[in-house]
């Protein structure tokens, strides 16, 4: 069966949203957000994986690639904020909100600031490969020196400087270090990643996602003191992913995520939508499919 998504780009939130879809325009919707260092072109596997009933929606993260529109600053409240005006202008209900890496992080920040208040739009949250600023074992990442590129892509202006003109050779660096087996981001992916960063300002758009952390680690501890988060979270880590899955189960549990369900991706590491994308999708379908969806929908 042939692969045709369909783009669009929409006014949301003062940008403008390159926004990929495949699947039944009426199914039960599925958002999806990409990380760092990636595009939209990371769920391209998983969205040819899913059912073909599911509705399946990917962006570009505000900034990358096809989107584009005034800066962010990269704070994960503040791109929660759109994500949570492009559901509303595409009238969903009963979504599950997917977000790898970074977009976990901004998936989170969903959670906290939206979901509870719009359980018709986002019936559920999935967080895949990645710690949430603020909560453990946030700290003891942050020690880690394996993690070095947390610090230099805080510093302003010199990781653009460094990487502008060698985003390919960059990125290759953490997709293969951190892949379980790095063949299966392929070279057409990679060179797609990389031309979602072709610019300057697309740069600095990944890179104030790291800038923000600290004010994201703020925002989530006053989210966390202001009571739990009720809405259902599965939480995913490659099976081949450094890091204790049940110390982040905690770590989300003592933050107020209580309604949370955690697994395994076999076969991957960090980048498991790419890796490993059909048993992410069995993951976060066979999820969606246990949600108590609102009666509207």
């Amino acid at each position: 069966m042939s692969f045709e998504p369909r783009h669009r780009h929409l006014p949301i939130g003062g940008q403008s949203l390159h926004v990929v879809e495949t699947g039944a325009p009426d199914g039960r919707p599925y958002l999806l957000l990409h990380g760092w260092p990636e595009s939209w072109r990371g769920w391209e596997g998983v969205m040819r994986a899913a059912d073909p009933d599911a509705r399946l929606i990917a962006i570009d993260l505000p900034g990358i690639g096809g989107s584009t529109g005034p800066a962010t600053g990269g704070a994960k409240r503040r791109l929660a904020e759109v994500v949570h005006e492009l559901v509303r202008h595409l009238g969903l209900t009963g979504a599950t909100l997917v977000g790898h890496d970074a977009g976990g992080m901004i998936a989170y920040a969903y959670l906290r600031h939206h979901a509870g208040a719009d359980a018709a739009g986002v019936a559920g949250v999935v967080i895949m490969n990645t710690v949430i600023p603020g909560v453990a074992p946030w700290d003891e990442v942050l020690a880690n020196p394996s993690i070095w590129h947390f610090g230099l892509h805080a510093v302003p202006a010199l990781p653009e400087t460094l990487v502008e003109g060698r985003q390919p050779e960059y990125f290759a660096y953490f997709y293969d270090a951190l892949s379980v087996d790095a063949a299966r981001i392929t070279p057409e992916l990679r060179a797609a990643h990389a031309a979602a960063y072709a610019g300057r300002a697309a740069l600095t758009a990944g890179f104030d996602l790291y800038r923000a952390f600290g004010r994201d680690a703020r925002d989530n501890a006053a989210a966390a003191e202001a009571g739990p988060a009720g809405t259902p979270v599965l939480y995913l880590r490659g099976e081949g992913e450094h890091g204790d899955l049940a110390a982040y189960a905690r770590g989300f549990r003592e933050a107020g995520v209580g309604n949370l369900e955690t697994a395994l991706v076999p076969g991957a590491g960090h980048f498991a939508p790419e890796e490993a994308p059909a048993r992410v999708w069995s993951l976060i379908s066979g999820f969606a499919g246990s949600l108590r969806l609102h009666p509207s929908v």
